[in-house]
């Protein structure tokens, strides 16, 4: 039995129940919210007070009013446990009122099962599919390509079945454990090129563009190689096109990323900075830092990290779109930065990678097919650190800046994605818990089986049925989007559906368009004497674009936007924002009532319920068939007592915000220029 710190204004109020610590989840029991809302956005699985293990990323005991971390044996234990979670929550538990052998097992149950090193086989997804097998299969229409025919039928939609074709000759993993059985190669790559270095050195389909140019990855070849080796390399590279097509032959360009783009040591210390930030313990530590915000943000590095990356993005899509040349990215694994930059540059150039199912479709191939190590990138053994970097949930980020930036041209909300990096951490779901797909196939209990002999059947994160309610399913649906019109023949030749983007530049022929933002030319070097280098980076930053990538930029920028086709990130400072619905959702001082994208949201619904009403009146009326009413929106019952981060914080909790800066507190000269400070406050109410 413990007393639960409530963070609403940094007091001592909190709620008393049980903690109970599992091979699952670390839970609270306790008296139910007074401000709990039968519309809530509630998880089936992870409630409020739920924790899975995946999902601790620090901890703390308070000891005299000290804050030090917990780990190993402890030979004192804590009056308060604070417990960071890898989804910004804080949890802080009072034992000072428990029996001191209630707190040492509960402490050290937490410790062991959270901060211990994990064999592989005791990873609670396996005693869940082992106990819960999933005997029918849900068909949500998400490819998994697992089979030849999903990655045919990828070729046919993309027009790159004329110049590339499907390999099984990794079907028993004899060739590589890190390759999946199918994937997709050059038709002159033969099964003995994939042979010769064992899958390294080869290039490896991953989407073709509409003009036949291609977009291919390939792990580069080890180090230690002699040039023979490396020479035979680049003429099988120059070559491998022109078995195909006739002279002119198509270009290749190749895209080193371990050279162009941050390291994944450089992204997990930037992001290791950046969540500091947001693992706020109580008000006066927000309001700390509220003053210092934006020098702590940039001193963080990781909104330059996603502005660099969505800019090699937009080079590989200028190489693509503008000069018809095929790209090849290289990396050592072709299974971190590879996975971002061809995501990304898909997401940016093919509309239906914008949809919902498109969208998990896009995650299989390049992701988990494509073998991204979850398991050690996310370390939930907790084995070794030097491994663990967040790869994937970066690439959510930028994803997440495109989306703020165009919101009618995606299917799903930014909600979507942050539940998406939420269930990252929940051991039922198989899809974010191997390192490869080989790896998957072949777990232990006698390969796939459980102990009674039958074959352990895996939850797959796409079906959302398993964590949210129908209601909830909405959330994660855009209202705004709109289905890419399908268009005769006849009229295609004539109409040209356009969509008009807020704040467009209007065509012109005769005036250039800028080429710094709202700045001129002339004024750059006064900006930067005056702003300072750093501050004028974040102004300036796209013009580090290649010369033909800046020009292909501005130009689209320039034009109106068609949101079925090509969409181009702007990277401008202000432009690269903080994706605030993940990062800030549990923080209540960060919250608006009715305010940010709920007030629209709410309109529109309203709106939509409005027709769908009126249209149940119409059918009715021919039918003369009545139904039960329509649902509510969850958005209904007073919008404006909603936070501006709902769904997760679904009613404005009131913070004393000071009335002065915590940092101007030390400026006073004492007690009474305090008072007559605060004398001075006028509040004027409702005017």
């Amino acid at each position: 039995m413990v007393w639960k710190y409530v963070q609403d204004d940094g007091s001592n109020h909190g709620t008393y129940g049980k903690l109970i610590c599992t091979n699952f989840k670390i839970s609270f029991l306790g008296q139910e919210s007074a401000l709990e809302d039968e519309l809530q956005f509630k998880n089936k699985i992870i409630g409020e007070n739920d924790i899975t293990l995946q999902c601790v990323d620090q901890l703390y005991g308070v000891y005299d009013d000290r804050k030090k971390p917990i780990y190993g044996q402890l030979r004192k234990y804590p009056e308060t446990i604070i417990i960071y979670c890898k989804d910004f929550r804080v949890f802080r538990f009072c034992l000072r009122y428990t029996k001191e052998e209630e707190v040492k097992r509960i402490v050290s149950g937490i410790v062991h099962q959270t901060q211990t090193a994990k064999l592989f086989k005791r990873l609670f997804l396996f005693s869940y599919a082992s106990a819960a097998p999933n005997d029918t299969e849900v068909k949500n229409g998400t490819v998994m390509f697992e089979s030849v025919k999903d990655w045919r039928q990828e070729l046919d939609r993309t027009k790159g079945n004329l110049k590339f074709k499907v390999v099984g000759a990794n079907e028993s993993y004899s060739i590589s454990k890190r390759l999946p059985p199918y994937f997709v190669v050059p038709m002159a790559v033969s099964e003995e090129n994939i042979l010769q270095h064992y899958g390294t050195g080869i290039p490896i389909w991953c989407w073709s563009c509409h003009n036949g140019a291609a977009l291919l990855k390939m792990s580069a070849l080890p180090k230690e190689q002699d040039d023979n080796t490396l020479q035979m390399q680049r003429i099988f590279l120059e070559g491998m096109y022109k078995t195909i097509d006739k002279p002119p032959f198509e270009a290749l360009k190749i895209e080193d990323l371990s050279s162009s783009l941050p390291s994944l040591s450089e992204i997990q210390v930037a992001y290791t900075r950046f969540k500091q930030l947001f693992l706020i313990d109580n008000s006066a530590d927000f309001w700390d830092t509220d003053v210092k915000w934006f020098s702590l943000l940039e001193s963080t590095n990781w909104l330059e990290i996603i502005r660099r990356c969505l800019r090699k993005s937009i080079d590989v899509v200028e190489l693509l779109e503008a000069q018809n040349t095929n790209v090849l990215l290289l990396e050592d694994n072709a299974s971190d930065l590879c996975c971002v930059i061809s995501c990304l540059v898909q997401v940016m150039m093919d509309s239906y990678c914008r949809t919902k199912l498109g969208f998990q479709s896009l995650i299989q191939k390049e992701w988990i097919t494509g073998g991204h190590t979850f398991l050690d990138r996310c370390n939930h053994l907790r084995q070794s650190d030097k491994e663990e970097a967040p790869v994937f949930l970066f690439f959510l980020d930028c994803v997440w800046q495109l989306i703020q930036q165009y919101p009618p041209a995606f299917e799903f909300t930014e909600t979507y994605l942050t539940v998406l990096s939420d269930s990252l951490y929940i051991p039922i779901f198989s899809t974010f818990f191997f390192n490869s797909q080989h790896q998957r196939d072949t777990t232990l209990y006698g390969g796939s089986l459980d102990t009674q002999g039958n074959k352990l059947s895996y939850l797959s994160v796409w079906e959302w049925s398993v964590q949210f309610e129908p209601e909830a399913q909405a959330l994660l649906n855009n209202p705004l989007y709109t289905e890419k019109p399908k268009l005769d023949k006849s009229q295609r030749k004539t109409t040209r559906l356009k969509h008009q983007r807020q704040l467009s530049l209007p065509l012109t022929s005769t005036k250039p368009p800028p080429k710094r933002g709202f700045f001129k030319e002339e004024t750059d070097q006064l900006i930067k004497n005056i702003l300072g280098k750093r501050i004028s980076r974040l102004i300036t930053s796209s013009d580090e674009l290649t010369s033909n990538s800046r020009e292909f930029y501005e130009n689209w920028h320039c034009k109106a936007v068609d949101l079925h086709g090509l969409l181009l990130p702007r990277l401008e400072g202000p432009e690269i924002k903080v994706w605030a619905q993940r990062y800030l959702r549990w923080i209540p001082e960060a919250q608006l009532p009715g305010g940010g994208t709920v007030a629209t949201a709410t309109k529109i619904l309203d709106v939509m319920e409005e027709v769908q009403g009126l249209q149940k009146k119409m059918d009715e009326k021919h039918s003369e068939v009545s139904d039960e009413d329509t649902e509510a929106s969850p958005f209904q019952r007073n919008p404006a007592r909603l936070s501006s981060l709902f769904p997760f914080a679904l009613l404005q909790r009131h913070s004393l915000k000071p009335v002065l800066p915590t940092s101007s507190w030390k400026d006073l000269e004492g007690e009474e220029d305090l008072a007559r400070q605060d004398d001075e406050y006028v509040d004027l109410g409702d005017v």
